[in-house]
C-alpha cells in the first residue's frame, strides 16, 4: 500500500480525543501501515498501540542486557500505571478487569505467551487471552476499544455515561502484551469478532519536529513520530 493509499483509506477518520497524558510513541499506528498490526482480525485494522519508551526505544530504564537476559519488574517499566482517559464521550458496552499480568518482563517470554495465547483463542474464541483487561465505550460516532489495562484499575462498570477525558483505567500489559502500552481501536458494533474496524484520528497532540513541540490538529500519527498530549 502505497502513502497516498493510505491517507485516502483514512479521509474522514474520526476526530477523537488523545487518551493519554505526557509523551508516547504510536509503535503501531495505521499512519505508517495498514493493517497497522498486520492483520484485520478483531476490527484491529485501523488500532493504535501506544507505548511510552525511554533513550534507545527501551520499555524499561534497565539496559538491553539486563532485560533480554534476565527481565525486569514489570511496574517499573515506562508508562505502567498511567491513566487511560476517553477519547469519546459515551456508554460503557464492556468493562473487564481481574486478567492477571506478569510481574516480571521478559521478552523471550512475552513473546511465547503471545504465541500460547493466540493458539487459545484459535481453539476457544476466549477474546480475554488476547485483550486482557479492556473497557469499550458505544459513542454516537462508534465504539471505542482500550485495550491491556492494569489489573484492578479499570474505573467504569457496563452502563455508566463517561465524558470525554474521563478516567477509565491505567495502562498495563495484559493478554497479547510485550510490555506496558494502551491498544486503542474505533469500530461500528461493540463485539470485535464481529465488528468492523472505523479509521480514528487524534484531534489535537504535539509531534517533536527537531528542536521543538508543534502542535497537530486531526491527524494520524506514524510510528517515528514522537508525540505528547497537547498541555
Amino acid at each position: 500500500m502505497t502513502e497516498q493509499d493510505r491517507r485516502d483509506e483514512l479521509a474522514g477518520a474520526v476526530p477523537v480525543a488523545f487518551p493519554l497524558r505526557g509523551e508516547w510513541i504510536a509503535i503501531r499506528s495505521p499512519g505508517s501501515r495498514i493493517p497497522s498490526h498486520g492483520t484485520d482480525v478483531l476490527a484491529q485494522r485501523y488500532a493504535f498501540d501506544l507505548q511510552r519508551l525511554g533513550p534507545g526505544r527501551r520499555p524499561h530504564p534497565a539496559g538491553w542486557l539486563r532485560t533480554l537476559v534476565l527481565g525486569v519488574p514489570m511496574r517499573e517499566c515506562y508508562g505502567w500505571g498511567e491513566p487511560v482517559h476517553a477519547a469519546l464521550a459515551g456508554e460503557v458496552t464492556t468493562a473487564v478487569d481481574g486478567v492477571p499480568e506478569q510481574g516480571w518482563l521478559h521478552p523471550v517470554r512475552e513473546a511465547w505467551h503471545v504465541l500460547a495465547n493466540t493458539r487459545a483463542f484459535r481453539r476457544t474464541g476466549a477474546v480475554e487471552r488476547l485483550v486482557g483487561n479492556h473497557v469499550i465505550v458505544r459513542s454516537d460516532r462508534g465504539y471505542a476499544a482500550y485495550v491491556h489495562l492494569a489489573p484492578g484499575s479499570v474505573q467504569v462498570r457496563v452502563g455508566q455515561r463517561v465524558g470525554e477525558g474521563e478516567l477509565l483505567g491505567r495502562v498495563g500489559s495484559t493478554g497479547n502484551s510485550t510490555a506496558p502500552h494502551l491498544h486503542l481501536q474505533l469500530m461500528d458494533g461493540p463485539d470485535p469478532t464481529t465488528a468492523r474496524p472505523v479509521p480514528a484520528a487524534f484531534r489535537a497532540y504535539d509531534v517533536w519536529r527537531g528542536d521543538r513541540w508543534e502542535p497537530v490538529r486531526d491527524a494520524v500519527p506514524t510510528v517515528t513520530d514522537r508525540i505528547r498530549s497537547t498541555p
